[in-house]
C-alpha cells in the first residue's frame, strides 16, 4: 500500500519541475488533463464516466492564466507542507490557510490588490487541478472533507486499530470516515446493500429494523453522495461481490443521484474507476410506479420547469440511452408529476418494507 509518504514524493517531484524551469530562466508550464464536458467521455465497455485525453497548459506568462497558476502553486505548497508536518487539514482550512491580499503598483504608481482567492470555489477546484496533474487523489494526500455517509447492517470494520460492529449502533448508524480506503473489512455478512437517497427514510428503515430483517447493509448520503460514500459501495460490490440497489425519489434530481453512483459524475469522471458502481440498479422510484403501486393523485406532485429542465438534460446524456430510462423520462415529461419515497405511504407506513421486497424479490429494478 502506498504511504503518505510516497504520496509526498510525488507531489513534490510536480513542483520540482517548475521550480527548475524558473532556476533555468525558462516560462513554467504546468500539464493538466482538461476537467472539461467535452473531455468527460462515456465508456459504453467500462458503463462508466471517464476523463479524456485532452490537456490544458497553465503558463505562468499567459495574461489568462496567471492568476490561476499562481492559486495552483500555492495550494501545492500548503498541501506539501501539511504532509510533511503530519497534519490533516480540511478543505476549509487550506482555503482560509492560503487566503490573503497582494498589494501591488501599476506603472502609473496606482495600488491594487488582489486576493488569492475570493471563494473557497476556487480553492476547491485548485485542489482538484492538482489531483489530476499528479495523480495523487485528496484523501491520500491526507485533505479532509465533509462525508455525509452512514451505514447500518451486519458488517464489521476496523478503524485505527478498533473494530466497529455496524450492526450494533442503533439509530446513531456508523459514521463513514474522509478515506474509506484506510477502513480495513473485517466481516461482512450481507445480502445486498441498499442505499437510501434521503436521510429522513434511511433513518425510519433503520428504526424498523429493515436491515437487519433482510440482511442488507443500508447505506445514505444524505442526498448527493460524497466521494468517500461513493468508494465505499464501489467497494462492497467489487470486493464482496454484493449487489447493489439505489431508492430515490420519483423526480430527475433523484434519478441523477442514482447515476452518479453508477456511472459517475461528470465534475469528478478521473475518479470513476474508484467511485462509480457499474453494476449498480435503480429500485425506484420510477414514473410508472404512480400507475403500477396506484398512488393516490394526492401524493403526486407537480413538477415545475427545474424538473423538466433536469429531465431534458438526462435524456441527452449517453448513461441515460437505456430503452428503460428514456421510456420513463418521457412519461416525466409527457406527465409533469414527480413523487417522493413518503407517497408509498397512501397504502400504509408499512407499505415501503413491501415495496422494497417485491422490487428486489421480482427483480423489478432498472439495470
Amino acid at each position: 500500500m502506498t504511504t503518505r509518504a510516497e504520496f509526498l514524493k510525488r507531489l513534490e517531484s510536480w513542483g520540482v519541475k517548475l521550480a527548475k524551469d524558473v532556476l533555468e530562466l525558462k516560462e513554467p508550464v504546468m500539464e493538466i488533463p482538461a476537467r472539461t464536458l467535452s473531455n468527460t467521455i462515456w465508456d459504453e465497455k467500462a458503463r462508466m464516466l471517464k476523463l479524456g485525453p485532452e490537456k490544458m497548459h497553465r503558463r505562468f506568462l499567459d495574461m489568462k492564466e496567471a492568476r490561476r497558476f499562481m492559486q495552483t502553486v500555492l495550494m501545492l505548497r500548503l498541501i506539501v507542507e501539511a504532509i510533511r508536518e503530519d497534519v490533516y487539514p480540511t478543505i476549509r482550512d487550506l482555503y482560509y490557510n492560503g487566503k490573503h491580499t497582494i498589494s501591488f503598483k501599476d506603472p502609473l504608481s496606482r495600488v491594487h490588490r488582489e486576493n488569492t482567492w475570493d471563494e473557497q470555489s476556487e480553492s476547491n477546484a485548485v485542489i482538484e487541478d492538482i489531483e489530476v496533474a499528479t495523480n495523487v487523489l485528496r484523501e491520500e494526500m491526507g485533505v479532509s472533507a465533509d462525508v455525509k455517509g452512514k451505514i447500518v447492517g451486519p458488517i464489521v470494520v476496523r478503524s485505527q486499530g478498533y473494530e466497529l460492529d455496524a450492526s450494533k449502533f442503533g439509530e446513531t448508524a456508523l459514521s463513514l470516515p474522509v478515506n474509506v480506503d484506510g477502513l480495513e473489512i473485517v466481516k461482512v455478512e450481507a445480502a445486498y446493500v441498499l442505499v437510501v437517497e434521503k436521510d429522513a427514510i434511511f433513518q425510519r428503515l433503520v428504526r424498523e429494523k429493515y436491515w437487519s430483517q433482510e440482511n442488507a447493509i443500508l447505506v445514505t448520503a444524505k442526498g448527493m453522495p460524497d466521494r468517500a460514500t461513493r468508494r465505499f459501495v464501489r467497494r462492497l460490490n467489487e470486493e464482496y461481490k454484493l449487489p447493489v440497489y439505489v431508492l430515490t425519489d420519483g423526480d430527475p434530481y433523484g434519478w441523477y443521484i442514482y447515476s452518479v453512483y453508477k456511472s459517475g459524475s461528470i465534475k469528478l469522471s478521473y475518479e470513476s474507476e474508484r467511485l462509480a458502481t457499474p453494476d449498480a440498479k435503480f429500485l425506484g422510484l420510477t414514473a410508472t410506479d404512480i400507475d403500477a403501486y396506484k398512488i393516490s393523485d394526492n401524493y403526486v406532485i407537480a413538477a415545475n420547469d427545474r424538473d423538466v429542465k433536469r429531465a431534458q438534460e438526462l435524456l441527452r446524456y449517453p448513461w441515460f440511452q437505456k430503452p428503460e430510462w428514456t421510456r420513463e423520462v418521457n412519461l416525466f415529461l409527457k406527465r409533469k408529476k414527480k413523487v417522493e419515497i413518503e407517497a408509498l405511504s397512501t397504502h400504509g407506513l408499512k407499505f415501503l418494507h413491501d415495496y422494497l421486497k417485491d422490487k428486489i424479490r421480482g427483480k423489478k429494478f432498472i439495470d
